[in-house]
């Protein structure tokens, strides 16, 4: 890596997407050229991310690739970008997911440009939240993401778009509100954005007054409003509503994106910023994180397996899936930071969400290309596909199977990383989520039953069912990287090592 790359690689990398975006509006031509234009655009940060895994010195650890410069001085505001071991597969899954996302946009007709534009710029945002480690900068990446990702599903979504579009809006602000307030009282009370001094001053600080209240008081409330953003995006049951519908009625670029990257901002929010900075009131709250993520489990699990509709099928495993990474963050504050057992739950819950923006990206991605086919989602319009599709069959087959944590797929590493590490503190809760995990193998093989066999429709007889091989394409990495992490999961498990011990 050349001095330059290595001191600028992190601002290429959030921004190049933003400039791809611009210059698809300077780019004449239409249809195919833009998306082809749009998808080569996406393969910068892509190799950007590349490298800054295979840059990264896992042997020093730590925060590298620092970037650090005033930005807003009358707010005590740095442009402060830095990555990790947390971090890094985050970004490269992002990468990833665009470039996989904007593979599947090809059925676009309408706005093509705009549409193209809107995921690129989605795209930076996301990667802003994962490499700011100024506060201020965070929340502003954390907050832009909520515009483009609203405009994909309101003027790209299906027939309820606009309801579920402003219930996708309402839902995340409303968390955020939390977070901004939150954010704020650590600038007043601490004197700064940067989330590393942050880390070593804030949790130590408890006497005085802040907004006439005791610092204790604003403390907890702080706490609570980081708590609620972060579970709301998560999202964590209850307050998983929105994303159902958002889900459903969003087009699949849109839903690739949203279930394999924004939720993670999320679980990263918990991990990167929530745990560090209250120990005290994460361990306090532990218990209840627990039995949230329990819930979420098995209820998400049974939510999924009675639904009709393929597409919020899949919505509702996220639920069932994002909870192991909740389970792991309880783990982790109940035993303290340095017991085995929590780095043990810590890094599972890291895992799980590398592991599940694979498999939920695909899952939506395939749902898409039925849809595109049948122009239908309801299993009992489907069946016996096997016969007219096989190849589309063997793929679903594989990656339902990497949802559900079949042994020999990253699922199944990361959920089992989290159930061993969370038991010996919460056994009841891991003994609701393990049971959950039967309710989830049950919803997957409903997929796969209603959609692959059985009799065939006559209606199909004769349609051209097949996954094209622009879809392989974009499903072929996924699909890799799934395997590779549940043969070999020590490639990954190193650099997340470096962050969490």
């Amino acid at each position: 890596m050349t001095d330059f790359l290595s001191r600028h690689i992190l601002s290429l990398l959030l921004f190049s997407p933003a400039l791809g975006a611009g210059l698809l509006f300077l780019l004449p031509g239409r249809g195919k050229m833009l998306k082809a234009f749009a998808f080569a655009a996406s393969l910068i940060p892509l190799g950007l991310a590349a490298a800054l895994w295979l840059g990264y010195d896992g042997a020093a650890g730590g925060y590298q690739f620092q970037e650090r410069t005033a930005w807003y001085p009358a707010v005590g505001a740095e442009y402060f970008l830095a990555a990790d071991g947390l971090s890094i597969p985050l970004v490269l899954l992002t990468a990833l997911l665009t470039s996989a996302a904007l593979l599947a946009a090809a059925g676009v007709r309408e706005n093509v440009r705009a549409f193209l534009a809107l995921l690129l710029i989605l795209e930076s945002a996301v990667l802003g939240v994962f490499l700011s480690l100024d506060l201020l900068m965070f929340f502003l990446f954390w907050e832009f993401s909520l515009v483009p990702m609203y405009f994909l599903i309101h003027l790209w979504g299906g027939e309820r778009r606009d309801a579920a579009a402003l219930k996708f809006l309402l839902y995340t602000m409303g968390g955020s509100l939390g977070l901004l307030l939150a954010v704020q009282a650590m600038r007043i009370a601490a004197g700064t954005f940067d989330l590393t001094a942050l880390v070593e001053s804030w949790p130590a600080l408890s006497q005085g007054m802040l907004f006439g209240a005791p610092l204790a008081a604003v403390k907890g409330l702080a706490f609570w409003g980081m708590a609620a953003a972060f579970a709301v995006k998560l999202p964590l049951w209850p307050f998983h509503t929105w994303l159902p519908d958002a889900h459903t009625e969003a087009p699949t670029a849109g839903s690739m994106i949203l279930a394999g990257v924004l939720l993670k901002m999320g679980g990263y929010g918990f991990l990167r910023v929530l745990l560090p900075l209250f120990p005290e009131e994460t361990a306090r709250t532990a218990p209840l994180l627990a039995a949230l993520a329990a819930a979420a489990i098995v209820l998400g699990a049974l939510a999924a397996w009675a639904q009709a509709d393929l597409k919020r099928l899949v919505a509702y495993s996220s639920v069932n899936h994002m909870g192991f990474v909740v389970l792991g963050v309880a783990a982790a504050a109940a035993r303290g930071a340095e017991g085995a057992s929590a780095g043990l739950a810590l890094r599972g819950a890291a895992l799980q969400m590398f592991t599940h923006g694979l498999s939920a990206a695909g899952m939506f991605l395939l749902v898409g290309v039925l849809y595109e086919r049948t122009r239908t989602r309801r299993l009992e319009d489907l069946g016996g596909l096997f016969a007219r599709a096989p190849v589309f069959g063997g793929i679903l087959t594989f990656t339902a199977m990497a949802s559900l944590g079949l042994p020999g797929l990253g699922g199944f590493v990361s959920e089992l990383m989290v159930i061993l590490g969370a038991f010996p503190a919460f056994p009841l809760a891991v003994g609701a989520a393990a049971g959950g995990l039967f309710f989830t193998g049950a919803y997957a093989l409903k997929a796969i039953g209603g959609i692959l066999h059985g009799a065939l429709p006559e209606r199909w007889k004769d349609a051209a069912l097949e996954i094209g091989a622009r879809e392989q394409a974009a499903m072929a990495p996924l699909m890799i990287l799934s395997l590779a992490v549940g043969l070999w999961p020590g490639w990954i498990l190193g650099m997340i090592g470096t962050a969490i011990r």
